[in-house]
């Protein structure tokens, strides 16, 4: 039992609600312009929840093995850092998890594309797999990508941009210029988690030659960075709204920024970056809530629920 909690620790199940923002985003700007498919909607959420239990567990293997996990690390302790998963134990979890991974992509891309659409069935393997070289390489091996202060670009382009467009494109083939607004601002809030949990780490980083954007700028400048990425993801979702007005309840995703406020104001009165750990949560969830309530909002839930 007590390996089973080790193996759900790692996993870090509170990391999920981010990474399917991108997958419900996609979805409804798919069912916007006429086009659904539940199956394919659930293949591309398990894919994306195993691309980041992959990442989790590689992370926790990455960072553990490199010394980054440490006594001055903020935040909860990883199952490597505290001794309930071994290396090698982990190494097998990522094995398994990126088998996992293989299966769900062929799965969902055959279910999109079927055999006879064989340049989208390769190109979306194609991009299924870079996912998973993404999820695996942010801190293992010697050129990982987060060590370098890459971090941020990767995850706008696969939890914004691929997550969102990519999701949408398995439903109808196409892609419209309007739809690039909300994966910018999914990829830019999911930017700022990052960025936020960097900023959190900042000491503990610098120590451990994590170089992250926020080393290499400074916290006082990481701040300033945070307060861009989440206004510009407003102003996204804002002109997206604008553009495709039909009804009040359009406007029901801007309701997910008032957390966001909150977090911008306690964030800028923050000067000890320990203390931005409870945030974490706060932007994740402020996140996933804009892709429930942007659903919502373009499916006519509300007025199917008054009829």
């Amino acid at each position: 039992m007590l390996k089973v909690k080790s193996w759900f620790s790692a996993a870090r199940l509170r990391t999920l609600p981010l990474s399917i923002s991108g997958i419900i985003i996609g979805a409804t700007l798919a069912h916007i312009h006429g086009y659904s498919n539940m199956l394919i909607f659930i293949l591309a959420l398990l894919a994306t929840i195993s691309f980041q239990i992959t990442s989790n567990f590689a992370n926790d293997y990455g960072d553990g093995v490199k010394g980054t996990d440490n006594e001055h690390r903020v935040g909860p302790k990883r199952a490597l850092q505290s001794g309930l998963l071994s290396k090698k134990e982990l190494k097998i979890g990522i094995y398994i998890s990126v088998i996992i991974n293989v299966i769900l992509i062929f799965c969902v891309v055959y279910t999109a594309f079927g055999i006879k659409n064989i340049p989208h069935l390769l190109l979306f393997i194609v991009l299924g797999m870079l996912s998973i070289w993404a999820a695996i390489k942010y801190t293992v091996g010697d050129s990982a990508y987060g060590y370098r202060g890459l971090g941020d670009i990767f995850v706008f382009l696969f939890f914004g941009l691929l997550a969102v467009l990519g999701t949408m494109f398995l439903f109808t083939k196409f892609i419209t210029v309007d739809s690039i607004l909300p994966a910018i601002a999914i990829g830019l809030l999911s930017t700022g988690v990052l960025n936020l949990n960097n900023l959190r780490d900042y000491e503990s980083d610098k120590k451990s030659n994590k170089n992250t954007l926020v080393v290499k700028m400074g916290y006082e400048n990481g701040k300033i960075y945070h307060y861009s990425l989440l206004i510009v993801a407003f102003l996204s979702v804002l002109l997206f709204v604008i553009l495709n007005f039909r009804s009040w309840q359009n406007i029901l995703c801007l309701i997910a920024f008032f957390p966001v406020v909150i977090h911008l104001l306690k964030v800028y009165r923050i000067n000890e970056p320990r203390m931005l750990d409870p945030e974490l949560k706060k932007i994740a969830l402020s996140t996933f809530l804009l892709a429930v309530l942007f659903f919502l909002g373009y499916n006519n839930f509300f007025v199917n629920l008054v009829i």
